[in-house]
């Protein structure tokens, strides 16, 4: 067990300034309760993706302050918009899902 241990903490770099700045607007954009639960939402969604309809009704949120949180999480490359006709669908960015499913457990 000393030995994984070991094995993990030498795989940790200090972190530059540009990656620890990087890190801290995520943190900022996800440490809010209703972007957590919008990325919950979206995580579990049978096919990874959600309309922002639906998310609002979900959440019971207007449609306006959903995509205010959306908006936020997309801009940092959280989450990615798409229009298709009338409806936006929100869906994480595939580069981030990983990480956001891990954040989540």
């Amino acid at each position: 067990m000393a030995d994984a241990a070991a094995e993990h903490a030498n795989a940790l770099r200090p972190l530059d300034r540009s990656s620890a700045e990087s890190i801290a607007r995520t943190l900022r954009a996800i440490a809010d309760p209703t972007r957590l639960q919008v990325l919950s939402v979206i995580a579990t969604a049978s096919n990874g993706e959600v309309t922002v309809g639906a998310l609002a009704d979900a959440l019971e949120l207007s449609q306006p302050t959903l995509t205010h949180h959306a908006r936020i999480l997309v801009d940092d490359g959280v989450l990615v918009r798409e229009q298709r006709g009338r409806q936006v669908w929100l869906s994480l960015a595939p580069d981030r899902r990983d990480d956001v499913i891990d954040l989540l457990r």
